[in-house]
């Protein structure tokens, strides 16, 4: 008998944000996240002691849910997080790094947090204002008939995932193929409600990146003996199509619970294949061509289809089940009955490919938005990486389609937004102060702190120990190497700024990061010939980036509000 012991009584916890133990796990995360920040951000693998898998990545959705997290505060924060990445796919590193740098700022100021966290609300709101007005000068409209903004968002993405190991010609390669690939999913005559198609992304491991490829329709891994048996019975022209979700292996493991009652003599293997074949002969004569099973085709049912020149492709798999159902027109049949017309599909041609080592079947469509992406990659953990890294790619956008809008990306969105609310501040706090419940001096302090976040989070762009600058006219972030001599001529060591639309022969002024320096009113009118021309912008999702900026402060105001963290330790 094991030994009882009393019920410990729950640990309960004043203030938890004054704890040094809290604060300090908060730095280690704050650390951990900001070292992978950006397109020179540094690798972390994640691997179980004992062995096993392990992890190279430096993006957030495999990060954050791989880390084994016991604090409530850091619960809550990781949370949060992985919530608006299953959301948005994208921003995630940004949302954590500007969460912790947040808190840790204003609990500088020593103020309390109702007052805090009324004033992050009010500068919330100010940026949101600002970022989704015409006046904004960090926001670029997108035109869907040009691809220039929409190859450069991708490219983005793509180089700031470096564990995807791409050299710059395969970075161009993979994004032109992730934009025709979500190209293929818009419908050809979408009006004003549009539902998006899906793109597969089919594994190539082993083969080059740049044999990566896209073809519209569906791919079906199969052996090359199966191919050589089933492409004799293709017939020219349109395909009719069955799918299948239930198993035609004559076995009854989707019968459920109950009983089944069997009649003395009555053989149930040679009933159930009668019914299978029977279903067979109900398909010959609905002339069917294709036949496709989630599950198991009965050998003797194969042999049937095989003799009337059906082809039946069976173990498809869950994950294709939803393309191929949308990609066909198909109604998924799940039982052995009789077999509704309206269930039938149809596709336009099957053909048969072959990419490296592997034999495909490939359903093309009458008309689909369905297509595959053939993704190759120098090996598994790249590979990994670049699949994620191509699923955020195409998510971002489809949430380009509702929101047409991309935000400068390379810091310059940050510094911009910083400068504008120390100018707003500045020359206008009674827009925040007739609200009341504050002081000119207490919103003054949250405002620095505010700002010096934003600035913070685009510092942490920069991890070999160059200079970050920010310019006096437009509010950006330029960077200079570490080992660059004496500052004595600005536009000499400046290439271009952060996001790259602006270059240092301009007639700018340069001050460094954070240092003191008086508000100044910013240019917020973009240049058309700069967005225009520019072929190598730095961009970021507009849609996941204000999500992601929502987010990181409303969780903190939620951690700043916690009073009490009662543990159950029992």
């Amino acid at each position: 008998m094991s030994r009882l012991e009393a019920k410990k009584p729950s640990l309960c916890k004043k203030e938890p944000l004054t704890s040094e133990r809290v604060r300090a796990t908060l730095c280690v995360l704050k650390g951990i996240v900001t070292s992978c920040y950006g397109p020179s951000g540094r690798l972390k693998q994640l691997h179980n002691g004992l062995g096993g898998y392990v992890c190279t990545t430096s993006q957030s959705s495999a990060l954050l849910s791989k880390l084994s997290v016991t604090h409530p505060i850091l619960k809550i924060l990781t949370t949060s997080v992985q919530n608006h990445v299953t959301c948005f796919s994208d921003c995630g590193l940004f949302t954590t790094i500007l969460c912790c740098n947040l808190i840790e700022h204003v609990q500088r100021t020593g103020l309390t947090p109702t007052t805090i966290i009324k004033l992050n609300k009010h500068l919330l709101s100010l940026c949101t204002s600002y970022l989704k007005s015409e006046a904004c000068g960090c926001r670029i409209p997108v035109d869907f008939s040009r691809t220039q903004i929409l190859l450069c968002l991708v490219r983005s993405i793509l180089t700031s995932k470096p564990a995807c190991m791409l050299s710059g010609k395969e970075i161009d390669h993979i994004g032109a193929l992730i934009l025709r690939a979500f190209l293929l999913t818009i419908p050809e005559n979408a009006e004003d409600h549009i539902i998006l198609g899906k793109s597969i992304i089919v594994p190539l491991k082993g083969q080059r990146v740049i044999e990566s490829t896209v073809l519209p329709g569906i791919l079906i891994e199969i052996s090359e003996v199966q191919l050589i048996r089933l492409l004799p019975a293709k017939k020219p022209g349109p395909l009719k199509v069955a799918l299948f979700r239930t198993s035609l292996s004559g076995d009854l493991s989707d019968t459920g619970e109950g009983t089944v009652v069997v009649s003395d003599g009555v053989s149930l293997e040679n009933a159930v294949l009668d019914l299978l074949i029977n279903l067979g002969k109900q398909l010959v004569s609905d002339h069917v061509d294709l036949v496709l099973c989630q599950k198991v085709i009965h050998p003797s049912l194969k042999r049937f289809f095989s003799t009337h020149r059906v082809i039946a492709i069976d173990r498809i798999g869950v994950t294709l089940m939803e393309p191929l159902s949308k990609a066909t027109g198909t109604q998924p049949i799940g039982a052995l009955g009789a077999i509704s017309p309206s269930s039938y599909g149809s596709v336009e041609d099957l053909c048969s490919a072959k990419f490296g080592s592997k034999h495909f079947f490939h359903l093309v469509p009458n008309e689909s938005t369905i297509c595959s992406l053939l993704l190759g990659n120098r090996n598994d953990t790249a590979w990994d990486e670049l699949k994620l890294t191509c699923q955020t790619a195409v998510h971002v956008l489809q949430l380009t389609i509702k929101e047409p809008w991309v935000l400068l990306g390379g810091g310059c969105t940050e510094t911009h937004l910083a400068a504008y609310i120390r100018y707003k501040i500045h020359n206008e706090p009674e827009s925040i102060l007739k609200d009341g419940g504050c002081t000119q001096t207490e919103l003054q302090l949250i405002a620095e702190a505010f700002c010096s976040t934003l600035e913070s989070l685009a510092g942490s762009l920069e991890h070999d120990g160059g200079e970050i600058l920010t310019d006096m006219k437009y509010g950006h972030f330029w960077s200079v190497q570490a080992d660059s001599p004496s500052p004595v001529n600005w536009p000499g060591l400046l290439s271009r700024c952060g996001c790259g639309i602006y270059n240092s022969q301009e007639e700018l002024s340069w001050c460094f990061l954070r240092s003191t320096h008086h508000p100044f009113a910013l240019e917020t009118c973009l240049p058309h010939e700069a967005v225009g021309s520019a072929n190598n912008l730095t961009l970021d999702c507009f849609t996941a980036k204000l999500g992601g900026l929502q987010a990181a402060v409303e969780t903190a105001n939620l951690i700043l509000d916690l009073s009490y963290v009662i543990e159950d330790k029992n």
